[in-house]
């Protein structure tokens, strides 16, 4: 009996175990902690900030890493996903699909493919938010230059990924970095941006919890927006229109608003 309840014990506990490895905020913390890794690789003109929060007219906006240089500041996205995911720089959700092959085994061994769908919010216009985030906060320097990244750690096949922005893969992103080698900041510039970004850093004071009810307020007034024809990038009116793939709605303000939602 003694025994019985010892494994029992083990069992319970390797499943709750198995259930905290594999949740979204534990995966999300492995793949920020190998991008932060990689990032160390960089020479050492490179400065690496993790984790950065900074207040925006809406709330906050969480920013996983940014990597200032002489060449410019670099905002970089992580996403840990395994799949393959879809998805292109206008649609406001893309999509994770997971192949799983099961075999039963009765009176014979069959296996079955099972399918999971997940959606998830557009990471590069998460990417461009971040940006726009660091631009208001170093609004005096007008030519400096800012790129978003997108970095996918885990197994996912990124081929049917359609962007004009690097969306990549953990491997590819000391070489993207590198491939900048235009000086736009002198060196005590980009002293004085690391000292800039780093005091407006609140990561200290808005906790996880605060940020997400950040986050849910923007998205309840996002989709509110929506429901009532008014395009939420600008104000202008939401209009049905045509495309290659079919209808979707455009921003009455285009070409100055580009904001579509299919």
């Amino acid at each position: 009996m003694a025994l019985f309840i010892v494994a029992l014990i083990v069992i319970i506990g390797l499943a709750l175990y198995r259930h905290w490895y594999n949740s979204p905020k534990e995966k999300g913390k492995r793949g920020e902690t190998r991008v932060h890794d990689i990032l160390c690789q960089l020479p050492e003109e490179y400065h690496i900030l993790n984790d950065v929060v900074l207040q925006t007219e809406k709330g906050t906006t969480q920013i996983d890493h940014v990597v200032i240089s002489r060449y410019g500041v670099f905002v970089i996205e992580t996403k840990n996903y395994s799949g393959k995911i879809y998805g292109n720089d206008n649609q406001q959700q893309w999509t994770q699909i997971i192949l799983t092959d099961v075999t039963y085994r009765r009176k014979w061994y069959k296996t079955y493919t099972y399918v999971t769908k997940n959606k998830f919010y557009n990471p590069v216009k998460q990417a461009m938010g971040h940006l726009y985030g660091i631009k208001r906060n170093l609004s005096e320097w007008q030519t400096l230059k800012l790129y978003p990244i997108v970095v996918f750690t885990g197994n996912a096949d990124l081929s049917d990924v359609r962007s004009n922005h690097h969306v990549i893969y953990d491997n590819d992103l000391i070489s993207t970095i590198l491939s900048y080698q235009t000086v736009w900041l002198s060196e005590d510039n980009v002293h004085l941006i690391i000292d800039r970004l780093s005091e407006k850093n609140v990561r200290g004071i808005i906790d996880n919890k605060t940020h997400i009810k950040n986050i849910n307020t923007n998205r309840i007034d996002f989709n509110r927006k929506i429901e009532s024809g008014i395009c939420p990038k600008c104000g202008g009116t939401l209009v049905q229109r045509s495309g290659r793939y079919g209808s979707f709605y455009g921003c009455s303000n285009y070409p100055n608003c580009k904001f579509t939602i299919h």
